[in-house]
């Protein structure tokens, strides 16, 4: 689980990445969930877009691949989302992040 420090770091992270997955008139399909869960384990961190005439929100969508990958929703502004994943063999993000405050 993140808490706001961390979301707030990956939300400035995303800001910078290109939108790679698209979620189209299908909706969420097991080659959408294949795609993101193959850039996850590359990236760390998604941007996706629920396109127009998708049948599902974009929080839908991104609610969707995150429970099928086991990611989790960094943010979703309109039709854009970002996920994040964590990758322990070769983070790319993960060793950025500020640390949890463990009480």
């Amino acid at each position: 689980m993140l808490n706001s420090k961390q979301r707030a770091f990956l939300r400035g992270q995303a800001n910078t990445i290109d939108t790679i997955l698209y979620v189209g008139k299908s909706g969420v399909i097991d080659t959408v969930i294949a795609q993101a869960e193959d850039a996850l384990r590359v990236r760390e961190i998604i941007k996706g877009k629920a396109l127009e005439a998708a049948p599902v929100s974009s929080r839908e969508a991104a609610e969707m691949i995150a429970e099928k990958t086991g990611s989790e929703v960094v943010q979703v502004i309109g039709r854009c989302f970002v996920l994040y994943k964590r990758n322990g063999e070769n983070p790319v993000v993960s060793d950025k992040l500020p640390k949890s405050k463990k009480k």
